[in-house]
């Protein structure tokens, strides 16, 4: 090679700025803080933790390529391509990536691994870069309709959306306690599975895809306690089409690094984990799951990844995209299968036509919209006090009818069943009996069944005829037979029930205890205010604040203009070190001698140190500069002729010999 540079720092120096930019948004640490100029962003670029980093993202060919060019210490690019199994348009590929992200640099005698490479691991000892490093391996695949991938999709999109929709609903009205640990209880999190009708590992997704698209948090509920509610911003969601509220919930898991598949399972203390705690995330789950979503996008329309052998195939496919990953990474990608199953992203092992716009960065709701049912204004009511819905019901007549009955079972048609306890929960909640006849009436596409009328009757004749004080507590009833069948139940003694007066009984067990004790009795007790009017809780109304979030193209925004002022910041010192007048010794910061060091070492020069010792003695030495790494310089002593180390923070200056 007939041209070059004398150190990577006069590579970097040279480079244009769209360039410059392109390095700083690939490897971002280099921006943090702002180097002074180039000679400080190549000192840098080489040291161990950033190198890391950058090797982290290398797939198997890049490495190689590397692993070939630290081999050869200084080489061409046609030497270095014989030198691969590989096609020479691929690894003249692979090495400009290196030479973009300051890896490798093209010196006066030839192309360059950056200085502190070859002391590093490239891969793990189990992991090997022969054989063939032209591409990842091929998925297995077999045949399978893509309109069928994409209506079963449809179906878990839209399950996944009313489930979220259900469980907020219920928490708005009866929050949960937050642990002090700020996650969700064992409990609470089997009583949200129960009510979902889902096993417990897809309600701590549906719960953690919900906190993260922040809809839910945690705040004071109506008794001053911690609890976790649904947000401000829940109102506003459910008010959207399901195809726009899914999309809110794809998109925060796709990006979220939340590892909700541990919840339930063990930690190195062997404590369980429970959902929400802060603890439960991952740095490269997020990654992970985009190249999972990415490798199944790949296949071409009516592939689907084959049922047994598409699991390992896309285990091996990532592999060679990032060999460096941690082993956790097949337990990441079954993790995706089984998430983006359960959210409507994939199905039947393919990914949904309409997933592939989320992926790159699009709008998929128009595409999902259309696969989506129409949603429905009725239902048809039934002598056995059910109700079926024949299609997904309105947002707002599904949340007033999951008030007055209860779901008994989901799919193509939901089927609701009145009971007493759920029309006595709609009276607690100050609905009366005629707007009870009124909701059902207007409904209900069939005429209204019997049985339900009598229900609704027979619950609100008995609705309040017993009344509790606060008094810790107090029973009154206008009916004293009412009271004497209550006093004579059962379950009277464990309530501490005493009689006063024919119409009044007092009790020793607290209200907030009683109350439930009562109506698991079957008394439809009501609370009364101290003025003797009814009190009616309306818990529904329960919300916590939205946490900021940064909107979408806010942070890409915020990001162009950090890297473009970084740029400008590199550019400007440059100009001050081209202008500087030459000393013949040079006083230096830690930062500055780093950078001179590194220059050093690139061009494999001598270099005289100005050093203090130990007693604050200064002194010159001459030495060969072999590397930096943890503060300090591994170096060719000429006068003492041994290898020594020197703590850079004692460099005073650096000059070449």
């Amino acid at each position: 090679m007939d041209t070059g540079y004398r150190s990577l720092a006069d590579q970097v120096r040279a480079w244009p700025d769209e360039r410059l930019s392109r390095l700083l948004v690939a490897r971002p640490d280099l921006a943090t803080p702002a180097p002074l100029d180039s000679a400080q962003l190549a000192a840098r670029a080489a040291t161990r933790s950033s190198l890391v980093r950058a090797l982290d993202g290398l797939d198997r060919l890049e490495l190689s390529v590397l692993d070939a060019l630290i081999s050869a210490g200084q080489t061409s690019a046609e030497q270095l391509a014989d030198n691969l199994a590989a096609e020479p348009a691929a690894a003249r590929a692979a090495l400009g990536r290196l030479l973009d992200l300051a890896l490798a640099w093209e010196s006066t005698g030839g192309l360059r691994a950056v200085t502190g490479l070859a002391e590093l691991a490239l891969v793990a000892p189990e992991v090997s870069l022969d054989g063939p490093a032209d591409g990842p391996p091929a998925l297995a695949t077999s045949v399978r309709d893509a309109t069928l991938v994409d209506r079963a999709a449809a179906g878990a999109a839209f399950e996944a959306v009313r489930r979220v929709e259900l469980l907020l609903d219920g928490w708005g009205a009866a929050p949960p306690v937050a642990l002090r640990s700020g996650g969700l209880g064992v409990r609470d999190l089997k009583a949200a599975a129960a009510r979902l009708h889902v096993d417990e590992p897809t309600a701590a997704l549906l719960i953690e895809v919900a906190a993260t698209a922040g809809l839910l948090a945690t705040g004071p509920d109506d008794n001053g306690n911690l609890g976790w509610l649904p947000t401000v911003a829940f109102d506003g969601w459910v008010a959207q089409p399901l195809a726009e509220r899914w999309t809110v919930l794809a998109r925060a898991w796709l990006g979220s690094n939340r590892t909700p598949a541990l919840v339930g399972q063990r930690d190195t203390a062997g404590k369980a984990w429970n959902a929400l705690v802060p603890e439960l995330v991952s740095p490269n789950v997020a990654e992970t799951r985009r190249m999972t979503l990415a490798a199944m996008g790949s296949l071409p329309a009516g592939e689907v990844l084959a049922a047994g052998t598409g699991g390992p195939s896309v285990l091996a496919h990532l592999e060679w995209l990032r060999p460096r990953r941690p082993r956790s990474r097949a337990a990441e990608i079954a993790w995706t299968f089984t998430e983006s199953a359960a959210l409507g992203v994939t199905a039947l092992g393919g990914l949904a036509s309409y997933a592939r716009a989320l992926l790159d960065e699009e709008d998929p709701t128009a595409a999902l919209g259309a696969l989506l049912p129409e949603p429905v204004d009725h239902i048809l009511l039934q002598a056995d006090l059910t109700a079926v819905a024949p299609g997904p019901l309105e947002a707002s007549l599904a949340r007033r009818l999951g008030v007055v009955a209860e779901v008994e079972s989901r799919g193509g048609a939901t089927v609701y069943r009145f009971t007493p306890t759920s029309i006595r929960r709609a009276m607690d909640l100050g609905w009366s009996a005629v707007e009870l006849h009124d909701f059902v009436s207007d409904i209900s596409r069939t005429p209204v069944p019997q049985p339900l009328t009598y229900l609704i009757d027979d619950t609100a004749r008995t609705f309040g005829v017993v009344r509790i004080g606060f008094a810790e507590a107090f029973l009154r009833a206008d009916d004293e037979h009412a009271l004497t069948e209550l006093l004579h139940h059962p379950a009277a003694a464990e309530m501490g029930l005493r009689r006063l007066a024919p119409t009044v009984l007092v009790s020793t067990t607290p209200l907030d205890v009683l109350l439930p004790q009562l109506r698991e009795a079957g008394v439809a007790a009501v609370v009364e205010a101290s003025d003797g009017s009814l009190h009616v809780a309306r818990p529904d109304a329960q919300r916590a604040r939205t946490p900021r979030r940064t909107p979408d193209g806010v942070g890409a925004a915020r990001d162009a203009a950090r890297v473009a002022a970084v740029v400008t910041a590199v550019r400007a010192g440059d100009q001050a070190a081209a202008t500087r007048p030459a000393s013949a010794v040079e006083t230096l910061t830690p930062i500055g001698s780093l950078a001179a060091l590194r220059e050093a070492i690139d061009a494999r020069v001598s270099v005289v140190i100005g050093y203090v010792d130990n007693h604050g003695t200064r002194s010159e030495r001459l030495v060969e500069p072999l590397s930096v790494d943890g503060g300090q310089l591994r170096a060719h002593d000429r006068r003492a002729d041994e290898v020594r180390l020197f703590a850079v923070h004692r460099i005073s200056s650096v000059r070449p010999a």
